[in-house]
């Protein structure tokens, strides 16, 4: 499966795409996945319970489950992901989460413009503009002027927002991506997107890719991989996600972990302090 040259076009254009019912044939074992992958993390008590106050997430997420693991082999993810950033892009990880009410403008990469990366989001519970779709600002993910002035004021306080624009962050001008479990919504990193008006135990996963780093940039990567110390991971992946990959899932994972072997001793360090 390949994007076409208008699909490839429209999302670096505006940053986004849409593949409704993608994921409707497996829509039922990956929403069961999500959900034993809770239920472990709970029993082994590496996570509360979804007190269904405040945002809870699991990182990382599919590395934790081999079938889950095994939808960066899923044709359509994989061809999403080689028709934006190649046949040689890196997965980068995974995040489950049971989200809680609004979730405020925000960019998931901004400042990281050398190589573009992507996010695809996979909704196991219908959501609508009323009940926490996302919701993007088209073009924000290019940097220039618009994207500055939008990023800039995004970064204030909302009551700054208001003085500035006479308007809510619920009322921005935007694009409302409403969805259904087995659609497949992606965008780019540097995007301005948020939810509004959503319940208190929406179901969402994520997995993430980005451009494969030249040679003289992997110091880059050592660095985005120095912050999985801060959940002890001792490699860029778990170790179901690693002990499951053939060759051409393989090629995905190599660039990052022949660059992790900082992690370990990170990953001690941050022990030591703690139990000062």
């Amino acid at each position: 499966m390949r994007l076409s040259e208008k699909q490839i076009r429209y999302f670096h254009t505006f940053g986004f795409l849409v593949f409704r019912d993608a994921l409707a044939p497996e829509i039922q074992e990956i929403t069961n996945r999500f959900e034993k992958i809770w239920r472990h993390a709970q029993d082994n008590d590496e996570v509360k319970t979804h007190d269904k106050k405040q945002r809870s997430t699991l990182f990382p997420f599919i590395d934790q489950d081999e079938y889950l693991s095994a939808m960066i082999d899923h044709e359509m993810v994989d061809g999403i992901a080689s028709s934006l950033l190649g046949d040689d892009y890196n997965y980068t990880g995974s995040d489950g989460n049971y989200y809680v009410g609004d979730t405020l403008w925000h960019s998931d990469g901004w400042f990281r413009t050398k190589y573009l990366s992507i996010k695809m989001a996979i909704y196991l519970d219908p959501v609508t503009s009323d009940t926490g779709c996302l919701r993007v600002i088209p073009g924000s993910h290019h940097v220039g002027t618009f994207a500055d002035m939008i990023h800039g004021a995004y970064n204030i306080p909302h009551q700054v927002q208001e003085t500035l624009w006479g308007i809510k962050g619920i009322d921005i001008p935007s694009f409302h991506i409403e969805s259904k479990p087995g659609d497949l919504v992606v965008f780019a990193h540097r995007i301005r997107h948020s939810s509004f008006g959503g319940g208190d135990a929406r179901r969402m996963f994520t997995i993430n890719f980005e451009r494969r780093h030249l040679e003289e940039d992997v110091d880059l990567i050592k660095k985005q991989i120095s912050g999985l110390a801060a959940f002890w991971a001792e490699r860029a992946y778990g170790k179901i996600m690693i002990d499951t990959a053939g060759l051409s899932r393989m090629k995905h994972l190599e660039q990052r972990l022949a660059n992790d072997g900082h992690l370990p001793g990170l990953v001690s360090k941050n022990k030591a302090k703690c139990s000062n």
